[in-house]
């Protein structure tokens, strides 16, 4: 049996913080277990949230700039984490803070230089994980079903409630398939944000208000949903086409467009689980009671809703993993799930 040590790193589209991970994996034979052994979660200040989700503007120099001052926080915030940590860790994985997505045009971008984090670590570290799969011809996403396949295949499906809904399963014919359902918590957060609030705690401000039909017919009649797998969302697509149903919606009360996107979400989210026998829910979007309290109502599926550390640390996990196989020059990246021509060995690897 071999043991590895990893810290895996994940900032999601919610921007609400850094997520920290140190993974101990172990490989017996064809099998693979996992431990949490630390997980953290740094809170973004509101002016460092305010510059991330402006990084889009930003022009070619700024975001370079912008580039080495996240890695620099990466490194300092590993390096707090490390201390007092015997263990030698072998690695990090870093998926980055998303820019740009657009694998049509083939192009994706994640801050937070690789080569800075390993540099000021002192460690290892793998990052840009989703160029790779693109330049294949793929989505260059969802790339946590590589972990849902061989850390949590106990589940009939798993899926994730972060800025976005993606969930992952096999097919008929045994396949791995996962594809992004509908946007979540970067609606959600931002709608909260109207009442003066970072999110919508357990979904309350949700609950309390009404739906209003017209609205939820208008996103419900959205094309991305008649779409079939592979397929994925960004921020790009909330931009383009959610965010204008919300403009023609701006004079309802805040609670009740919160209520009516919540429910569209929830309910997009109930239909692909039909027919799942249990499905594992991570992701902030986990503890919205409201949210899962919907998502429960509409489907026949078993829904799982683990500990607080595997909602909250699951997909820094998959990355720590998904980085580890970089290093061991193996898949991470599934063709069935992205609709690359290949399976591949993605990420670029940067040393101290």
């Amino acid at each position: 049996m071999q043991e590895y040590s990893v810290i895996g790193l994940m900032s999601g589209t919610s921007v609400d913080g850094l997520d920290i991970a140190l993974c101990s994996f172990a490989f017996n034979d064809n099998r693979v277990s996992v431990k949490i052994k630390k997980a953290e979660s740094v809170e973004y200040s509101a002016e460092m949230r305010e510059s991330l989700l402006k990084l889009h503007t930003l022009d070619a120099k700024s975001l370079r700039k912008a580039d080495i001052e996240f890695a620099k926080f990466c490194a300092a915030n590993i390096n707090k984490f490390k201390s007092g940590i015997k263990e030698d860790i072998l690695l990090i994985a870093s998926h980055g803070h998303t820019v740009f997505h657009n694998p049509e045009e083939f192009y994706t971008l994640q801050i937070g230089s690789g080569e800075v984090i390993a540099k000021l670590t002192g460690i290892a570290c793998v990052y840009d994980f989703r160029s790779g799969d693109i330049a294949l011809g793929g989505q260059g996403a969802p790339l946590v079903p590589i972990g849902d396949e061989l850390l949590f295949g106990q589940y009939d499906a798993c899926l994730n409630l972060g800025g976005f809904s993606n969930v992952s399963f096999k097919n008929t014919g045994g396949q791995r398939v996962a594809y992004d359902i509908s946007a979540v918590n970067i609606v959600l957060n931002e709608l909260a944000g109207r009442l003066g609030l970072k999110y919508d705690d357990k979904g309350i401000v949700a609950s309390s208000g009404e739906l209003i039909s017209g609205m939820l017919s208008e996103l419900d009649a959205l094309e991305y949903y008649t779409k079939k797998a592979p397929k994925s969302l960004s921020r790009e697509w909330v931009d383009e086409f959610v965010r204008p149903v919300l403009d023609r919606y701006s004079g309802a009360k805040t609670e009740d467009v919160l209520h009516t996107f919540a429910v569209h979400s929830a309910k997009k989210i109930a239909t692909e689980l039909n027919g799942r026998k249990n499905v594992l829910i991570t992701g902030g979007g986990a503890f919205n009671d409201f949210f899962i309290s919907v998502i429960k109502e509409n489907t026949d599926a078993e829904i799982v809703v683990p500990k607080p550390e595997l909602i909250n640390f699951k997909e820094a996990v998959v990355f720590a993993f998904s980085g580890l196989l970089r290093y061991l020059n193996k898949n991470n990246c599934l063709a069935s799930v992205t609709g690359a021509g290949r399976d591949s060995c993605s990420g670029s690897l940067a040393m101290p």
